[in-house]
């Protein structure tokens, strides 16, 4: 009996050994970490974009494997960074080396639309928004918070100071570049919000040496202009695309009326356009009747009886871009779903037949004939517009509550920002496999 019992307990002492050599093995062989960026496979992917900046700021280099499982993420197994993983709710696997490698082989096949890109420095961010009280909330800025992604505000006083080429992203927060205060005058004037926001703007522009709001915002469109020129990454939704383009479009004229700087708009302030000084837009069309939520002919509004189409019914498509050759478009349209649910904002959507031939269109909602999400060059950096106020409030009005995207961890809207965050930190690079 008793050398019964010594023969079991060297069997269970082996039989346990043999277990926490396996489990040690697995662990030993678990040398990458795989974040899926499918519509099965993670959780959470907003905070997953958080993890790849975590990542990128402690120098850990990070793959981004566009159109494999949604545009997942692969770097390098650590304790810590499983930890983040877990920590922040979003999906992972631990991955051996081998597994890696055919990864990286079946991506690098050039017969599947697929490539690998290598992701080597957290981009510095910055977002341009007012230091001034607004009622209504930046879907850029919610987003950031939510993935838990730093980043700094800055606004006119910081820009004329020439803080921008410290940066390597810029957002434009919900904006008038053209100093007509987003065409609120009309419903918002007697509200003490655009009272506040007017006597605020007014300050700042003497401030800094001009006579009016739209002086100063021609003056910060430029250093953005130059941001851009010299290598910046530029992002805008929502008001801040058109308003934009038209403020450099309308260097030189007064396109204000006398409610807006004091004094009235310039004759024939439309026939002195200048569109070639514009990054995406051509041949449009100001809005000068001040009581008119627009700026100009390039968006489509709802809100106007321009555009219609159900809640229910709104959605528009991202084009699929070639990985391999097309690698920035097709990182920027990244997501698990290629249809994504439309939302409305001060600019909804932006009239085709205003957009340049040199821009690429991302994503469109043809049947309407809409282009929601472009992106092209300018110098050395890059800008991209996206249309809307917030992917998950399809049409949020001013006084509005802010978005609760636990809500949302999985959007597709929300994605395309996030995709854009990241964009900056890529650096075209073939793997060997």
């Amino acid at each position: 009996m008793v050398r019964y019992l010594e023969i079991m307990n060297k069997r269970i002492t082996y039989t346990i050994a043999l277990l926490v050599m396996l489990l040690l093995g697995q662990m030993a062989h678990a040398t990458f970490l795989l974040i899926p960026m499918d519509a099965e496979g993670q959780r959470n992917h907003l905070k997953a974009y958080g993890v790849a900046y975590w990542a990128l700021e402690r120098d850990v280099e990070v793959t981004w494997l566009l159109n494999y499982r949604g545009g997942s993420f692969m770097m390098k197994y650590a304790d810590a960074l499983e930890r983040e993983c877990k920590l922040r709710g979003v999906s992972y696997e631990a991955i051996a080396d081998g597994q890696s490698t055919s990864i990286l082989s079946e991506i690098a096949d050039p017969g599947v639309n697929m490539d690998a890109v290598r992701l080597q420095k957290a981009p510095k961010i910055a977002v341009y928004s007012p230091k001034n009280k607004l009622p209504w909330d930046d879907a850029v800025t919610l987003v950031l918070t939510y993935a838990e992604i730093p980043y700094d505000v800055v606004y006119d006083e910081e820009v004329m100071a020439g803080v921008l080429p410290t940066y390597d992203w810029l957002h434009l927060h919900h904006e008038d570049f053209t100093g007509q205060y987003g065409k609120f005058w009309a419903n918002y004037r007697n509200q003490q919000w655009y009272i506040e926001d007017v006597r605020t703007q007014e300050a700042m522009a003497h401030k800094l040496g001009y006579s009016k709001v739209s002086q100063l915002k021609l003056a910060v469109a430029h250093k953005i202009r130059d941001f851009v020129m010299g290598g910046g990454f530029l992002f805008a939704m929502c008001s801040a695309p058109d308003s934009y383009d038209v403020a450099l479009a309308a260097e030189g004229i007064d396109i204000c009326e006398q409610m807006f700087d004091g004094d009235g708009m310039t004759p024939n302030a439309q026939q002195l356009l200048d569109y070639s000084k514009t990054f995406a837009f051509k041949d449009f069309q100001l809005s000068t009747n001040p009581a008119e939520y627009e700026i100009s002919s390039i968006d489509i509004d709802q809100r106007q009886r321009q555009r219609v189409v159900n809640e229910k019914t709104d959605f528009f498509t991202l084009f699929e871009f070639s990985a391999k050759w097309d690698w920035i478009p097709t990182m920027l349209t990244q997501n698990h779903s290629r249809i994504v649910h439309g939302f409305m904002g001060q600019t909804t959507a932006f009239r085709k037949q205003y957009v340049k031939t040199s821009c690429v269109i991302l994503a469109e909602n043809k049947e309407l004939g809409e282009v929601r999400y472009l992106h092209g060059e300018y110098g050395k950096g890059t800008w991209t517009f996206l249309g809307g106020h917030d992917p998950e409030d399809y049409s949020h009005f001013v006084g509005d509550p802010k978005t609760d995207l636990s809500l949302y961890p999985n959007s597709p809207g929300y994605r395309l920002i996030l995709n854009n965050i990241l964009f900056p930190a890529a650096k075209k690079e073939k793997h060997k496999t």
